[in-house]
């Protein structure tokens, strides 16, 4: 008999489960399913070799044994033995015999369990490990759940001693519970991943991006559609207001206000709700659009669990993915209350996500922030090139403060923080001393969209370290060398916001011809096409000309090409993220391979993913600068 030692126990976070980043989509290189001979355990190996070898993975069976177990309930019964074994060393020898038996005996059952699955997997040519630790067996795959070494589970929703209206059994609901991993749990052994559409329940979460993200690889991967559906309730207010009413005396009812706030919920808050959760598909919708994937989406109302069981029966779902907590949880939360309550009642197989992805802020932005009026007029006031990155950043404070309109008060914020010298005093909670040095290099650059991003970076820099100052070194490895030495001082560009004409920080402006426009609207729309009419501008300058035509852009975007043609790619790819870059234009490619190696390695990742992919684009975002020549830590 062969006899495998069962792994170390080191307990993961989430975040650090599988020695990856925790970023989605889910890895499927390392599955562990979880082997007992019954029909759903059978179907999860089955399953698991399936995904395991479209991605050249490897499966682990695992089978606890519960040998000491038994031992202890053997010594619990010995009082009910016939009078002939009551001798002492008659005992003695029928405890070694029992021992010897279950020890022998619980192995054979695992290595049967092994030998039956090893030739599955040899068939699709996909490596088998055994593990088969002794112990009680949730504790034991949840241990090796933990241990870093896998990206999935697999589990059946019961297993031998499942008795006819079950839904659950105590292992696979104990282990769900506290699997730090993605978990696949089957709920129906005859259904096949991929006999209906894949259904990604969204809530806003990271966790629950993540599942999207796992099921749009999934779809590809089996050759299935990809649903997205995001439920609200919009229902519940109407319960709580009957019974609030009935209770409530009359005084009482008057200082709650009480049909002012019906009123407010019905008018308002009710369609809010139903605005956040379709901004939610609409996302998902960029999201499956970006890996040119269909989508089908579907907003629903109800209460969550319940909605979303209906529609995966009405689509005849195959498999239903969520993350395993919501938008609302708390750290100490093992599970949430709608995973678990589809967990039980799902028609279909169910992925609980673990791993995480946040949408680019700009893709957020657009469909859950809008602009007052007012603070729209204010930012025509921003020179047009810092425009842009003035617009990331507030996009950047009202995520952060909850809010989902910019209005002039948090335009006033904003200046506060960002420009003290121009707004008033930083917060105190914000404030960070700046050195002489660190300020005249600042004042220094000549772009103001620079100098305001610089400020922002140095300063993230500086409390990563938990400085109380920002230093010249702090700014040093920020600075932006692409437009040559600066020379004139430049104003703050959320300055340009307050309406002070004394001082302007904006250079002479170029004159852009109407065909040079129109090769410029061929550049994605946001800080990207910002970023390349910044770089042309500062081109044009370079070579003294006031006016941008077609023949100067080429002239730049030759420039470019002549610098991206040198880098060719040095690391490991994936297939999906090599397909992504092959969309990219031919003059900037180069560059662009060059900081997604770069961004991968500073993630401590060993190939470039889609994830590296989504990172960087999302560093470029924020931070309204694309070169990281010289700027240690400029992807951290």
């Amino acid at each position: 008999m062969s006899h495998v030692p069962s792994q170390a126990t080191r307990t993961v976070e989430p975040e650090e489960s599988g020695g990856t980043l925790n970023t989605a989509p889910v890895a499927l290189k390392r599955i562990l399913v979880a082997l007992d001979a019954s029909d759903h355990a059978d179907r999860a190996l089955e399953e698991s070799v399936r995904l395991a070898a479209s991605a050249g993975g490897e499966v682990t069976g695992v089978h606890a044994y519960a040998a000491k177990l038994h031992d202890r309930r053997f010594r619990q019964m010995e009082g009910g033995l016939p009078e002939r074994y009551l001798g002492e060393s008659e005992m003695e020898h029928q405890r070694v015999v029992h021992d010897d038996l279950i020890t022998r005996g619980l192995n054979v059952i695992s290595d049967s369990y092994h030998d039956a699955a090893a030739p599955i997997c040899r068939q699709a040519k996909v490596a088998y490990r055994r593990l088969s630790p002794e112990g009680k067996n949730y504790r034991r795959v949840v241990e090796a759940a933990a241990s870093g070494d896998f990206d999935v589970l697999a589990m059946g929703a019961v297993g031998l001693g499942a008795v006819p209206g079950g839904v659950i059994g105590t292992v696979c609901e104990r282990v769900a519970r506290r699997c730090p991993i993605d978990v696949l749990v089957i709920r129906d052994p005859a259904r096949r991943l991929g006999d209906g559409p894949l259904v990604a329940a969204l809530d806003g979460s990271p966790r629950a991006f993540g599942a999207l993200k796992t099921a749009l690889d999934l779809g590809r991967r089996l050759g299935v559609e990809v649903h997205a559906v995001a439920a609200y309730d919009p229902y519940f207010h109407y319960v709580a207001f009957n019974k609030i009413s009935g209770v409530l005396s009359e005084e009482a009812g008057q200082q709650f206000r009480f049909e002012e706030q019906e009123q407010l919920h019905e008018e308002i808050i009710d369609s809010g709700i139903a605005k956040i959760y379709q901004s939610h598909l609409e996302i998902a919708r960029g999201i499956a659009e970006s890996e040119s994937v269909e989508l089908t989406c579907k907003l629903l109302d109800g209460k969550p669990y319940q909605a979303i069981a209906r529609y995966v029966e009405e689509v005849g779902a195959s498999l239903l993915l969520a993350g395993k907590t919501g938008i609302h949880a708390d750290p100490s939360l093992d599970i949430g209350g709608n995973a678990e309550n589809l967990l039980r009642t799902a028609a279909c197989h169910v992925w609980l996500g673990q791993v995480t992805y946040t949408p680019p802020l700009e893709a957020v932005a657009r469909e859950t922030i809008t602009w007052s009026h007012e603070a729209e007029e204010r930012m025509e006031r921003v020179p047009e090139t810092a425009r842009g990155m003035v617009r990331m950043a507030l996009l950047r404070l009202a995520q952060e403060k909850g809010h989902t309109v910019i209005t002039s008060d948090l335009l006033d914020e904003a200046t506060r923080r960002f420009c003290p010298d121009r707004g008033g005093a930083m917060e105190p909670e914000q404030a960070l001393r700046w050195s002489d040095q660190a300020t005249g290099l600042i004042t220094a650059l000549a772009d103001p969209s620079v100098a305001a991003a610089v400020r922002l970076r140095a300063e993230k820099h500086a409390r990563r370290e938990g400085a109380g100052e920002v230093t010249a070194d702090h700014v040093r490895g920020f600075l932006e060398d692409e437009s040559g030495p600066a020379t004139t001082a430049a104003a703050c560009p959320f300055a340009d916001m307050l309406g002070d004409d004394s001082e302007t920080s904006d250079p002479t402006p170029l004159i852009w011809t109407p065909e040079a426009e129109q090769r410029l609207d061929r550049v994605p729309e946001g800080f990207m096409r910002a970023l390349t009419r910044r770089r042309i501008e500062s081109f044009a300058r370079g070579q003294n000309v006031d006016a941008i035509t077609p023949a100067l852009i080429d002239d730049k975007y030759a420039q470019w090409a002549a610098g991206s043609a040198k880098q060719k790619m040095s690391m490991a790819w994936t297939d999906t993220a090599k397909a992504r870059i092959d969309r990219i234009p031919d003059f900037v490619r180069g560059m662009v391979i060059l900081e997604l190696e770069r961004s991968a390695r500073e993630s401590g990742a060993d190939k470039v993913t889609d994830a590296v992919l989504e990172g960087a684009s999302g560093v470029w975002g924020k931070l309204q600068a694309f070169h990281s020549d010289g700027k240690p830590g400029f992807y951290e």
